[in-house]
């Protein structure tokens, strides 16, 4: 696997590994799962409101929402901000935020091998499976190349049940 700089991580299609599945609420309540988004091809961007970085991609992550959402893409916030929803919900419609914010938990922020640097994202391929891991602020090019990738990729099968852990190439094995 070859790193595309000290923060990305990309696999190769055979080199992917299963994105962990969950349940989290979003701001009306309402329970959202990975396996929800099956046959999609998915932004999962771990981030704050405290998050310099964060407030950086929110525009682009808007952008991408709203120029692929046709085309099967997704982008899910899952916001790790300890204050919860009193500082969530007036930041995200203060920036007006046009993707699916999600609450995140230390056991979701753990199933994706310890989120411990936000921003962190994963684009996840249209199987579930994690094609590359960004942690810390990359350029909106790489994004952009990454998603019109996995959206150009025809999908070969049905979305594989999640599993636990980390996947290894995320951790720099090879």
């Amino acid at each position: 696997m070859a790193k595309t700089s000290a923060t990305s991580g990309k696999a190769t299609t055979g080199d992917r590994k299963p994105a962990p599945e969950f349940s989290l609420k979003d701001g009306d309540g309402r329970t959202v799962s990975l396996a929800g988004y099956r046959g999609k091809v998915v932004l999962l961007n771990f981030w704050a409101t405290w998050c310099g970085p964060c407030k950086f991609e929110i525009p682009w992550f808007k952008e991408f929402e709203q120029n692929y959402k046709d085309r099967g893409f997704a982008v899910l916030g899952v916001s790790m901000d300890e204050e919860g929803w009193d500082v969530v919900k007036p930041f995200v419609a203060e920036l007006q935020v046009n993707y699916r914010i999600l609450m995140g938990d230390d056991t979701t922020a753990q199933l994706y091998g310890g989120v411990n640097s936000l921003p962190t994202s994963f684009l996840i391929d249209r199987e579930g499976r994690i094609a590359s891991v960004h942690v810390g602020l990359v350029g909106k090019s790489d994004y952009e190349d990454e998603i019109e990738r996995l959206l150009a990729a025809p999908a070969s099968g049905s979305f594989r049940r999640a599993g636990v852990g980390m996947p290894a190439f995320a951790l720099g094995a090879k």
